[in-house]
């Protein structure tokens, strides 16, 4: 064999040698930050199952009211009223009438939230491709308007809170035990002394303030009578077909909203290949340096409580609706406690990467930027005074590489890409939805 080929074998073989190297290291490497995960997860919790978020199917796995258990027929039912349009029979303008839904500003193409900075029910216009083009309807003045006030929180995964809204108005036990002189009367926090969890006393307080009626003609037209009688088959007739019947029924369904096809859910069942060595090493961050799970934690990453972070409110001098000071202060200006002052509750962090908005009044535009936001420590709001901030609020210390990490696992590891599954196929009024106006009908390709 001559010298040429001989030197050819050897470098062939140095090079098999070299790549087989570099590929068990990278292999050895992933499965050490993959055994890290595991076992950091394991500290927390005891078990990676503590996680796991249940099959939405699985009634009685799912967190419920003990005031509503969950039923099949009652999950089927609050579906269908939560995306129905034509249940907005109650419109400040005639126009408006079966134009919108629950579902105007909770969607699935936006992870359930609003496509855009405050979602819009009656008085919305237009839909796009995910809720980001929908705008006020040039045949309303701002007065008319149904508007969030700020960012329209996210259904997902709230099974796991016990009271809703940003500043966690709505619910009538745990955290808002000793709150009862702020349930006040006349207003949809009265709702409150029904009894009931957050979800529930959300649901059908909404109705009211929504503008969406329950009218029994229209069920019965509709077809919906017969699936009230199943979902409340013990409720007596008289009160069977009411706001408050219809209100337990799209909290049910709520609950039943679960992102738990997520890759890190999936991780959390077993299977490791879910997620990238990327988002391996930003879930290791996660849970560990940049201590995330501290606030975002148990299976819906939403623990239920209220921080002020400092972040800033929806711009007075923008094109969007302002707000009063009583929701500027957050959660201080529902207890009426200065020590509550611009407090807001912990977001959901799974499916954000159908949003362009984040942050209770939407001042961040990508998740990136919140973590930065985070990371830096420094307040964007002045009118929130120092010692309101949270003590968890300190730099974090994270490099360029790790708030790419920790941003691939949130924005990718936490994202279910089939919430589809949660809306019907059709309305039994062969309505469109989640919206009915005749833009958002042209959008939706919706007949």
């Amino acid at each position: 064999m001559s010298t040429s080929k001989i030197n050819l074998y050897c470098i062939l073989a140095i090079g098999i040698l070299f790549t087989t190297s570099c590929s068990n290291d990278d292999n050895n490497y992933q499965k050490a930050e993959t055994s890290i995960l595991e076992e950091k997860i394991t500290t927390l919790y005891g078990s990676l199952e503590t996680l796991q978020l249940p099959e939405e199917t699985n009634l009685n796995n799912i967190p419920s009211d003990p005031k509503n258990p969950l039923t099949p027929e009652k999950v089927a039912l609050g579906k269908l009223l939560f995306h129905e349009t034509g249940l907005a029979l109650n419109p400040t303008k005639e126009i408006g009438a079966n134009t919108y839904s629950c579902a105007s500003c909770h969607h699935a193409a936006a992870g359930f939230q609003s496509g855009n900075i405050q979602g819009i029910g009656e008085g919305g216009f237009g839909y796009g491709a995910k809720g980001e083009s929908r705008h006020v309807s040039i045949d309303y003045l701002e007065e008319d308007l149904d508007v969030q006030p700020i960012k329209s929180p996210s259904i997902l995964n709230t099974a796991y809170q016990k009271v809703m809204l940003w500043n966690g108005q709505f619910g009538g036990t745990s955290e808002n035990t000793g709150t009862e002189s702020s349930w006040t009367v006349g207003t949809p926090k009265e709702r409150n002394n029904l009894g009931f969890e957050g979800v529930e006393i959300q649901a059908i307080a909404g109705l009211g303030v929504h503008r969406l009626l329950i009218d029994t003609n229209f069920l019965n037209n509709n077809g919906y009578k017969s699936m009230f009688d199943a979902a409340f088959p013990n409720t007596p007739e008289e009160n069977r077909y009411t706001t408050i019947t219809a209100g337990l029924a799209i909290a049910a369904y709520e609950r039943t909203v679960l992102a738990n096809q997520a890759p890190f859910q999936e991780f959390l069942k077993g299977n490791e290949a879910t997620l990238s060595p990327k988002e391996i090493s930003g879930a290791n961050l996660f849970f560990g340096k940049a201590e995330c799970y501290k606030c975002h934690t148990g299976p819906g990453l939403n623990k239920t409580g209220f921080y002020a972070l400092g972040m800033n409110d929806l711009d007075p001098n923008s094109s969007h609706i302002n707000i009063d000071e009583a929701t500027k202060k957050g959660r201080g200006g529902f207890t009426g406690k200065e020590e509550d002052n611009y407090k807001f509750k912990i977001p959901s962090l799974y499916n954000l990467k159908d949003v362009s908005h984040f942050g209770h009044g939407g001042s961040f535009t990508s998740i990136k930027e919140v973590i930065e936001y985070k990371n830096n420590a420094i307040p964007e709001n002045n009118n929130v005074p120092k010692n309101q901030l949270a003590s968890d609020f300190i730099p974090l210390n994270l490099t360029t590489e790790e708030i790419d990490d920790l941003t691939a696992f949130i924005e990718n590891g936490l994202y279910d890409n089939n919430l589809k599954r949660y809306t019907p196929e059709s309305l039994p009024s062969g309505n469109c939805f989640p919206n009915a106006d005749s833009k958002s009908k042209s959008d939706m390709g919706c007949n």
